[in-house]
């Protein structure tokens, strides 16, 4: 089963849209949220395969659940969301001397190939890791299949 990171150009025009709706979606449930949409960030994934599953995780410390959309869509796991900055008081004003850490809106696109059951797909955030589990179907390829043979209608007169 494989999995590719990059995605078909003919295929962008339809992912730009579902991220689009990604983020309204966020932008509406983090109404108040200051300073999250002036920056973007790219949170490291990694995507992997098991006996049973694809798996996705993502490192998102300080992203809480309801700051998260996942969805899977012709094929591919689409990951939004958005990071607040921290503010160093509770005044909200602070005098920085470093920032390293990104914040912002963000989407990751990973196309998954393979036989797999997105009905039975979950995400969890687990200490500031996201992590996507999408079931494999189970591969009836070389499996014997027993086809009954029945009677067919005799025919008159014989």
């Amino acid at each position: 089963m494989a999995m590719k990171p990059t995605l078909p150009s003919s295929d962008l025009g339809h992912l730009a849209e579902d991220i689009r709706r990604l983020f309204e979606d966020l932008d509406r449930t983090l109404r108040g949220a200051s300073g999250y949409t002036s920056g973007e960030c790219t949170p490291p994934l990694d995507v992997f395969e098991t006996d049973r599953a694809l798996e996705v995780r993502m490192d998102v410390p300080g992203v809480p659940a309801e700051s998260l959309r996942v969805i899977f869509k012709h094929g591919v796991l689409i990951i939004a969301g958005a990071k607040t900055p921290v503010v160093a008081n509770s005044s909200g004003s602070a005098t920085f001397h470093l920032v390293e850490r990104e914040f912002g809106r963000f989407a990751r696109a990973v196309r998954l190939s393979g036989a797999v059951e997105v009905a039975g797909a979950r995400a969890q955030l687990v200490q500031g890791e996201l992590r996507v589990v999408v079931p494999k179907l189970t591969d009836r390829r070389g499996r014997e299949l027993r086809i009954p043979v029945e009677p067919g209608p005799t025919e008159p007169g014989a």
